[in-house]
């Protein structure tokens, strides 16, 4: 109960994400929680660059704040005592660090401590000696693996904090909205029809499937499905992703890398559905409410869709070099009916 109260009156809270997208989105519904746990509590996140370019998308993050940290980046630069000034000045009542299992909070529990952060949370596997003023024992990932949004909930309800809308959160701007539709339509794509997002691309090798697989996949897709297909990835993944859209008797749009993290979340919201291999990709699909087909799932159940209509395709390991094509079109038409089904506008 002490652990509870005090954080009830933090009316100032900073909490810490330096992972990638995908991280920083598996957090949203923890804000969400901890942001409504205090009236009027305002919420900053502290995020490698990366996370924070999604700073203004979060509907539960009142400010955000960009830190290289040197403990994870060999490219920081040496102004740390700047960045402890910088939050120190702020005044924060609390810290809640979110890790990844078996990563170590106590770096940024330290940096949080020199700024003078009264209070300081975080799961944690090591020796905190003062670095947390609540350390909560890790389970993971020894003893349980849990999806890394149950994850940071569940720090979260440690210290008080609970939500009934425990659903990811990613808001584009109407601008987004508007100049992805504005693509769609010079593609010969009504957005407001059935069509489809495809995301090939993915960071894990174990999630990657060969340039042909794919195009034998989409070519049967156009066949089996019968709806405008949208090639989607980042500026790394646009020789893939057009070498696959290049494919003889296929009509399909590419997008990849074209599109800021807005505008990515603007197509997703938009879609039908997303074929996916990406986790990060998924994440902001969910994020944005777009039913998912994720191939290859079996990999990481621990990172599936999260609170969002979803099929999971699992398949031989893509060194193979084939993709089993009947599952996919079974879980796509399955999850089309079912979606359109229950009423929900395409275009959401």
């Amino acid at each position: 109960m002490t652990m509870m109260n005090e954080w009830n009156g933090a009316a100032s809270l900073l909490c810490v994400q330096f992972g990638a997208i995908g991280d920083v989105l598996a957090c949203t519904p923890a804000l969400r929680a901890l942001r409504a746990q205090c009236p009027g509590r305002r919420v900053t996140l502290l995020a490698s660059p990366a996370g924070a370019a999604l700073g203004q998308y979060l509907p539960d993050a009142d400010a955000v704040l960009a830190y290289v940290a040197p403990w994870l980046d060999s490219t920081a630069s040496a102004a740390h005592l700047d960045w402890i000034a910088t939050l120190a000045v702020q005044a924060f009542d609390g810290a809640v660090i979110f890790t990844r299992p078996g990563e170590s909070a106590l770096p940024a529990a330290l940096l949080c401590r020199l700024a003078g952060i009264p209070l300081r949370a975080a799961w944690c596997s090591e020796l905190p000696c003062q670095l947390l003023t609540h350390p909560v024992a890790d389970p993971e990932p020894g003893a349980m693996l849990r999806h890394p949004v149950q994850r940071q909930l569940d720090l979260a309800g440690r210290l008080g904090a609970h939500i009934a809308d425990e659903r990811l959160a990613f808001l584009p701007s109407p601008g987004d909205m508007a100049a992805v539709r504005a693509r769609l339509h010079a593609a010969g794509i009504d957005p407001a029809r059935r069509w489809l997002a495809v995301h090939p691309g993915a960071g894990a090798m174990a999630r990657r499937y060969p340039q042909q697989a794919w195009r034998d996949l989409l070519r049967a897709l156009q066949e089996e499905i019968g709806c405008p297909l949208v090639l989607t990835g980042g500026v790394h993944e646009k020789a893939l992703i057009d070498a696959i859209g290049g494919a003889p008797g296929v009509r399909i749009a590419s997008l990849a890398g074209e599109l800021d993290i807005g505008e990515q979340g603007a197509v997703l919201a938009q879609a039908s559905a997303l074929i996916s291999t990406s986790a990060e990709t998924t994440c902001l699909a969910a994020a944005v409410g777009t039913p998912v087909v994720l191939v290859h799932a079996l990999t990481h159940p621990q990172h599936t869709p999260w609170r969002v209509s979803a099929r999971m395709v699992g398949l031989a390991d893509p060194p193979a070099g084939k993709l089993v094509l009947a599952p996919v079109f079974d879980a796509v038409r399955g999850l089309l009916r079912q979606t359109e089904a229950q009423g929900k506008p395409m275009n959401r």
